[in-house]
């Protein structure tokens, strides 16, 4: 029997409602990708994987983007943060020792303890146990630079799992689990597409789709599942245009969901042909 996986990947706040937005439109057109025999989600993806797998209607969770954003800590990924991160990820040095560089950097900039963060997660997800679905939530342990899976049955609760998915480096503090610190997994990859390794059909939502290496792209990432079908989504012009430049913004949470909706229109054949 063949298997699917799903992709969730990074992109703040908007990533979060344009990805259920798209979910929803996809749904609609008859192509339901809540089924995924596996799920992976990284930082936004996180909260969509989580959210979704533990039986929460993506006609609900869709139509809670459209009211306003209350409970969510607005902030402000800009080009400064991330310039800030490119050296720590560009000197020379293997993959993790590069990670613990930004790690560091995390740590110096917002030390660990502060749990107001996690809290806004739990009010984000509203749930508080793992599902019984395969779902792998991603993050970077801080200090060694080490990429980790959070996983049901694993040393982490599903509310820190995510929140540590969600640590953005500079933007948020790291989450302390079992003793140690973990920041968002975007730092290792955007989607971490290679986690679905195994499936025989995988698609990728993906918000962000940059990457800085080519062995990091998503491409990259989905040659090295050997999956046979794959297809990747990420935000068109329009989409783009309507979500604006702050990821991070909770203003533009409606914008982005009705543009993921929207876009689903145009991306339906290309996901039901890679999803069988």
């Amino acid at each position: 029997m063949e298997t699917r996986a799903l992709v969730l990947g990074g992109g703040g706040i908007t990533g979060i409602a344009w990805m259920l937005g798209l979910l929803k439109g996809l749904q609609e057109a008859g192509v339901d990708l809540v089924g995924a025999d596996t799920v992976v989600g990284t930082s936004a993806g996180s909260v969509v994987g989580a959210q979704v797998t533990s039986g929460l209607s993506v006609e609900e969770l869709y139509a809670a983007q459209l009211e306003p954003a209350d409970r969510e800590i607005g902030a402000s990924l800009s080009r400064l943060t991330l310039l800030r991160m490119l050296p720590p990820l560009l000197l020379p040095g293997s993959g993790a020792r590069k990670r613990a560089r930004v790690g560091r950097l995390a740590m110096r900039a917002h030390p660990p303890g502060d749990d107001r963060r996690v809290e806004v997660i739990r009010s984000r997800i509203g749930l508080g146990d793992w599902p019984e679905r395969d779902l792998r939530v991603t993050a970077v342990d801080a200090e060694s630079g080490e990429p980790v899976s959070f996983e049901p049955g694993g040393p982490a609760d599903l509310v820190h799992a995510v929140a540590a998915s969600c640590a953005v480096p500079l933007v948020w503090p790291p989450v302390t689990i079992g003793g140690r610190h973990y920041v968002d997994g975007g730092v290792r990859s955007t989607a971490n597409a290679d986690l679905a390794k195994g499936a025989d059909r995988v698609v990728v939502l993906a918000p962000l789709p940059q990457a800085l290496t080519k062995r990091s792209s998503i491409p990259a990432q989905l040659a090295r599942t050997g999956a046979r079908h794959t297809a990747v989504v990420s935000p068109d012009a329009q989409a783009l245009a309507d979500i604006g430049k702050n990821v991070l913004d909770p203003a533009k949470r409606a914008d982005a969901a009705r543009a993921g909706l929207r876009q689903a229109a145009d991306e339906v054949d290309a996901v039901r042909d890679a999803w069988g």
